[in-house]
């Protein structure tokens, strides 16, 4: 891995899955790149790849989850990060229920926040989705949250920047 890639995972971000619903329709991913934008109204930003086959649901459906990912999780990052949502339900085996906006709560997951879509904002590769916050809950208040360091090389970053 090279200096870029070393030096990105030292910043202080969490890892999060990010649940979307339209419909019957629902999916989750694995994000790094979270952050509150606002007190009032309470917003949150969530970094996304249009890419990815969530993104579209997200659109379509106009809400989303943060779930917490804590200390430990990594396979469950591994899941939401890796697999494509077009091959495989990725919430099939997992326990989940659905938020007051419909879409996946991780019952694992050490918090969570319900999000409503305000906004989106082209941002290089990505697209910055910002979410009015509705709801949310720390299930687990003693568990520290995973950190993006502790994903290794998991999203393939490295070879971003060789």
């Amino acid at each position: 891995m090279n200096e870029i890639a070393a030096l990105l995972r030292r910043l202080s971000v969490g890892v999060y899955v990010i649940g979307v619903t339209d419909g019957e329709r629902r999916s989750a991913f694995t994000a790094a790149w979270v952050t509150q934008v606002s007190f009032d109204p309470l917003l949150l930003a969530v970094s996304v790849n249009p890419q990815n086959a969530s993104y579209a649901i997200l659109r379509a459906g106009g809400a989303f989850t943060v779930n917490v990912l804590e200390r430990g999780q990594l396979e469950l990052a591994r899941r939401f990060g890796t697999l494509s949502s077009r091959d495989v339900d990725k919430l099939a085996g997992i326990q989940w229920h659905k938020g007051k906006n419909g879409a996946p709560v991780l019952d694992d997951a050490l918090a969570y926040v319900e999000c409503e879509l305000q906004d989106r904002h082209p941002a290089g590769d990505h697209e910055l989705v910002v979410g009015l916050v509705v709801g949310g809950r720390v299930v687990h208040p003693a568990a520290a949250p995973m950190l993006y360091a502790e994903t290794g090389d998991m999203d393939g970053s490295s070879a971003m920047f060789g």
